[in-house]
């Protein structure tokens, strides 16, 4: 089911920190155990970027885990997200944006204890595919014209930033240009290497997904979104118009009520 929904104005949510693993996860007036949430954050971000989010996740009583993405090829940073989740007891609903995406779907059937996964405007490749591969599936990406000179590794790959001056228009849009202007200068780079790496067998073809994205991506289009949402056969897909790359950040009220629609699912 896909729906439509326009932009929201929606207050600013502050002063958030990631919840530290704990011994449970907190239940709810009912008595249920409730999943924890484990926030995978992409390129060209960290986890920050889900402050919003989280904040509104807290508030309604799960625990939250901002895991580290070190952004250096897809099975070491699943390797790393996969101990993250295996170290939490009980359910596990595993969130990724962007390239965050292409590490949930690595990470996910690591320990099984990964209930549902989440995909906010994020890659969800199949055994083979790369996430250079489908942000050029469709046309309207303008990532690689936003990308600023290559920093050289030793290993003879690269550590791609997005040029400073082109951050706000291509990565948050819809996120006022002081923000944007802060998230430019903390971000994190990605290697190309990373980029390129065909991806495992994802968790998406035997754990339920749920996906969210904006029509004015401009780093994955929205055409290559909505194909890999309908290939998952996702329980739910929202597309919000008018919102950009980072989402969860501009809309974390939307993210983190499709979010909690997926925990609740978890029995």
């Amino acid at each position: 089911m896909t729906s439509f929904i326009k932009p929201l104005s929606i207050a600013a949510v502050v002063g958030t920190l990631f919840a530290s693993i704990v011994p449970a996860s907190p239940a709810s007036a009912a008595g249920a155990v409730k999943p924890t949430i484990v926030l995978v954050h992409g390129a060209f971000a960290d986890a920050s970027s889900w402050d919003g989010v989280a904040a509104i996740l807290q508030k309604d009583g799960y625990t939250v885990i901002g895991a580290a993405n070190h952004l250096r090829s897809v099975k070491s940073d699943a390797d790393s997200v996969a101990r993250v989740v295996n170290s939490v007891p009980g359910a596990v609903v595993l969130v990724g944006h962007s390239y965050g995406g292409s590490v949930i779907s690595a990470a996910a059937q690591a320990g099984g204890n990964v209930k549902a996964l989440v995909y906010v405007a994020a890659f969800a490749p199949d055994a083979g595919e790369t996430a250079a591969g489908l942000s050029g599936k469709y046309p309207g990406g303008t990532l690689g014209t936003a990308l600023a000179k290559p920093v050289p590794l030793a290993d003879g790959s690269n550590d791609l930033f997005i040029e400073q001056a082109k951050f706000h228009d291509q990565f948050a849009a819809d996120l006022p240009a002081a923000k944007a202007r802060l998230m430019a200068v903390g971000q994190r780079p990605i290697t190309d290497a990373a980029l390129n790496e065909a991806s495992p067998a994802p968790g998406w073809k035997g754990i339920p997904s749920w996906f969210v994205y904006g029509k004015a991506d401009k780093n994955i289009p929205a055409e290559a979104l909505a194909f890999m949402a309908k290939r998952a056969n996702a329980k739910k897909t929202i597309v919000i118009d008018g919102a950009s790359h980072v989402v969860m950040s501009s809309h974390p009220a939307e993210v983190a009520k499709l979010i909690e629609e997926a925990a609740g699912s978890v029995k």
